[in-house]
């Protein structure tokens, strides 16, 4: 089963691909990890990456969908979270193209449906686990008394530099701007689940599993 995970910034993307991760043995495309991956990996693709990051020029579409395409074309396990890509309609279009060349359908596009000032006040007290990337927060997830995380018991946990009010609202503006569109986009093809991002983590879960099972 290939999906796309979409939803504004601090939506709980990156903690539901986990889980999906995990009990799918599914394979999540970040494509900010795609590219750090790529960067240091020597290949071909990964030069032109290292070239363009060290320009500090924008990755285009292109390099993108070449990054997944080597994805696709390797182990497949559980099937492929698309997380990060697409963005805007054109790259919609790019990876319907991608899949349909590899022989890949894609499944469903689960959206985490959230309220903005619901996500400021979630992402402003956000902190990760450096080591494992275990999501914590000030109010509802604090880190533990002693200092290790509950998952992977490292001891470094650091924020985002963007991690905060004004920059947040800027973020989400970017998101409705080229990304929202992609709501309609799948709707009319049928594939679009919306799940309430705001509810208890295992709720969501379970929503997400009922989705995608149903």
């Amino acid at each position: 089963m290939n999906i796309i995970l979409l939803g504004p910034p601090g939506a709980g993307k990156g903690t539901q691909a986990r889980h999906l991760v995990e009990t799918r043995n599914m394979i999540q495309l970040s494509t900010g990890d795609m590219l750090r991956e790529a960067k240091d990996s020597g290949t071909e693709m990964g030069k032109v990456v290292a070239d363009v990051m060290a320009r500090g020029d924008l990755v285009t579409d292109d390099i993108v969908i070449g990054l997944i395409r080597e994805k696709l074309e390797g182990d497949k396990a559980g099937g492929f979270i698309f997380d990060g890509f697409p963005r805007t309609l054109a790259q919609a279009d790019a990876l319907a193209e991608l899949l349909e060349a590899t022989g890949e359908t894609l499944d469903a596009v689960v959206e985490l449906r959230v309220r903005d000032d619901a996500l400021v006040a979630r992402i402003v007290g956000r902190s990760t686990c450096a080591n494992c990337g275990e999501v914590y927060h000030d109010e509802t997830k604090p880190i533990p008394a002693d200092g290790k995380c509950t998952n992977c018991g490292g001891t470094e946990f650091k924020r985002r530099a963007d991690d905060n009010e004004e920059s947040l609202k800027n973020r989400l503006m970017e998101y409705y701007k080229k990304t929202s569109p992609l709501l309609g986009y799948y709707y009319a093809k049928g594939l679009l689940k919306r799940v309430d991002g705001l509810a208890a983590m295992d709720v969501v879960q379970a929503a997400i599993k009922a989705e995608l099972d149903g």
